[in-house]
């Protein structure tokens, strides 16, 4: 079963940046298409960003479009997830989470496995 561990997080002002990591225990990590999560107090968690195995094709929500890069580093087994001019509502918890097969999902219903999470928090 792949363990996923979130690192990273902290307290931003508005407009910094921060660099998430999420590592995983498997060599098999490698073939897993992969996405980030967030959810913030007393919301839904939502998708942000995902990308394939190969990390040819990525994929993002609207809301972090041009700010945010997802990236990968199969070697070491790790994922990133790159986030510039941070803004106050960018403010949650970041969940990484990885899948089977071969297609990137935006759903978290299409997750089955889920990192512990890391928290973000973007002051004004």
């Amino acid at each position: 079963q792949v363990q996923l561990v979130e690192s990273g997080g902290g307290l931003v002002q508005a407009g910094g940046s921060l660099r998430l990591s999420c590592a995983a225990s498997e060599r098999t990590f490698r073939f897993y298409p992969l996405g980030w999560f967030r959810q913030g107090t007393g919301k839904e968690r939502e998708f942000v960003a995902a990308i394939n195995w190969s990390a040819g094709r990525t994929n993002y929500a609207d809301s972090v479009k041009g700010r945010f890069t997802i990236s990968r580093d199969s070697a070491k087994n790790t994922l990133y997830l790159q986030m510039n001019s941070l803004k106050p509502e960018d403010t949650a918890v970041y969940y990484c989470a990885a899948k089977s097969g071969v297609g990137v999902a935006t759903t978290s219903d299409d997750y089955p496995y889920w990192g512990q999470g890391t928290q973000v928090t973007v002051s004004p």
